[in-house]
């Protein structure tokens, strides 16, 4: 994909959705925290649904740990793997607590210092909640790298840091939310519904579907 391809590529997504959102649901940042921390290896509607719970009775750190380990697994046990995300997450509201006064960072290095928060994670709030040009690459954004060869890359770290040098800087900042959303429901793995896709024209993938 060509500089100018990739311009239009953007442009034309921006065009379509000018103000692209998470699909998670949060209202703070710490409650963006807790969401992206839960939906490794979950979906986004499944993690809406347990945080519908969780939130109204504890959404600050300190109420997760008040909760209780036990409390707290009972809210968000709906999630694949919750055993170890509640105990990741009671660390993390501990952590907060004792070193950033209940506050969430906004600092790579402390975010990524927290159980249960990699690089994604902490791309994501970066993101999201900081408003930094970062790259949280997921299943779908690999997947759509690779395919339109818009960020070519055999490991996310390697599209991620692809993406970070393609993306024109006007489009940074929501980039991967429209990157989410085209894999998501367009661009999905076992079958792209290329004829409904706004950007196919600007797309390398050569077997495109075309029902």
């Amino acid at each position: 994909m060509s500089p100018t391809q990739i311009e239009a590529f953007f442009a034309t997504l921006k065009a379509a959705n000018p103000s692209p959102q998470s699909e998670l649901e949060y209202t703070t940042v710490f409650e963006l925290l807790t969401a992206v921390l839960l939906s490794a290896q979950a979906t986004d509607v499944g993690v809406n649904k347990a945080t519908r719970r969780l939130f109204p009775v504890a959404n600050t750190p300190q109420a997760i740990l008040d909760l209780g380990l036990e409390r707290l697994e009972g809210y968000i046990k709906t999630i694949g793997l919750f055993r170890s995300k509640a105990r990741h997450l009671m660390e993390t509201c501990r952590i907060l607590v004792e070193r950033h006064g209940g506050e969430v960072p906004a600092t790579r290095e402390a975010l990524e210092a927290l159980p249960g928060v990699g690089r994604k994670t902490a791309n994501v709030v970066l993101n999201v909640a900081f408003g930094e040009p970062t790259m949280a690459v997921d299943t779908h954004i690999f997947r759509v790298g690779n395919r339109t060869g818009l960020a070519p890359g055999k490991t996310p770290l390697a599209v991620e840091q692809q993406l970070m040098k393609r993306v024109p800087a006007a489009y940074a900042v929501d980039s991967h939310h429209w990157l989410i959303l085209l894999g998501r429901y367009v661009c999905q793995a076992r079958k792209p519904l290329c004829p409904q896709c706004k950007v196919s024209a600007y797309c390398d993938f050569k077997a495109k579907t075309t029902a």
